[in-house]
């Protein structure tokens, strides 16, 4: 399952997405001193699936992406670059902008 909470701000709907079992957890990246909180404040929201999930990215100015499922999904449905995504930890991450 992925967790998938919407944020507003004025114009902008940034959808904050990740798998479910990374919630709460805290990524680095050896070398590089990335880190990566997968913070419950900001990510738990409501549990869906894939088809929930693109239908909140199409919605979305803004997206910030966490986990294997989350990203694949992203990247499989055009919303993001297989060679924009990060690995922090060996977790993908990805974001999305959307210029309206």
């Amino acid at each position: 399952m992925i967790c998938i909470k919407i944020h507003t701000q004025g114009r902008e709907l940034l959808i904050a997405a990740c798998d479910q079992d990374i919630l709460g957890k805290t990524f680095r990246s050896k070398g590089k001193g990335l880190k990566l909180e997968v913070m419950e404040s900001f990510y738990r929201g409501d549990t869906g699936d894939e088809e929930m999930l693109v239908s909140r990215l199409e919605m979305a100015t803004i997206a910030n992406l966490v986990g294997e499922r989350t990203v694949a999904i992203a990247v499989k449905h055009g919303f993001v670059d297989p060679e924009c995504v990060l690995t922090i930890g060996g977790v993908p991450h990805a974001q999305m902008a959307r210029m309206i």
